[in-house]
């Protein structure tokens, strides 16, 4: 059984930090994506980055142009999590942040976070920014 459970939400003012933690079981990171993904009330889900391990393709990573910069996705095979580390947090950043896991579908010379499969999902962490 898969499963994912995020922690590390809370209140920051802008320009503080936070990290996210994504904490898996049931699930490889080889051949699997973990991907990171916001929405904030009355707003569209987002994707906002994505890793993914091959057996022989490496490490790629993806992140939304919104995070691009600021927030840095990693996985720690030994302990089973993957961070989402966020830097220079805006109040745009404010929504509830899940993270999903699953097989690749679609491959390309780039990585997006619709090119997973995003099976499995976590309950979710509040981040709230305040100006």
């Amino acid at each position: 059984q898969v499963q994912l459970a995020e922690s590390g939400g809370g209140s920051v003012q802008s320009g503080g930090s936070l990290r996210l933690s994504c904490a898996t079981s049931g699930i490889s990171y080889i051949n699997n994506c973990v991907g990171w993904f916001r929405q904030a009330p009355g707003k569209v889900r987002e994707g906002i980055a994505t890793v993914y391990t091959g057996a022989t393709t490496g490490t790629s990573t993806y992140y939304a142009d919104s995070v691009k910069g600021r927030f840095t996705i990693s996985q720690d095979n030994a302990r089973n999590t993957v961070f989402l580390q966020m830097n220079n947090l805006k109040p745009e950043d404010s929504a509830m942040y899940y993270c999903a896991a699953g097989p690749r579908k679609r491959w390309a010379g780039y990585l997006l976070s619709d090119h997973c499969t995003n099976n499995y999902w976590g309950q979710g962490t509040q981040v709230k920014v305040s100006s």
